[in-house]
């Protein structure tokens, strides 16, 4: 499989410090854990909503 050895992963690496510089890498990594972060949150909500919405139909049904 591709990047499995850490080789793989030194050119990536190397990219990404080339475009986006030393300075910024560690704000656009902080950036990717808040969204990743708030995304979970969204998708907790939304199954939380599903489950709420669920038992709802079910109990108006059972009526």
């Amino acid at each position: 499989m591709f990047l499995r050895e850490p080789q793989h992963w030194i050119p990536i690496v190397l990219i990404f410090a080339l475009l986006f510089g030393a300075k910024r890498l560690p704000d656009s990594a902080r950036q990717l854990g808040r969204s990743m972060r708030i995304f979970k949150s969204e998708m907790k909500e939304l199954k939380a909503d599903d489950a709420v919405d669920t038992k709802k139909n079910d109990d108006s049904s059972e009526k």
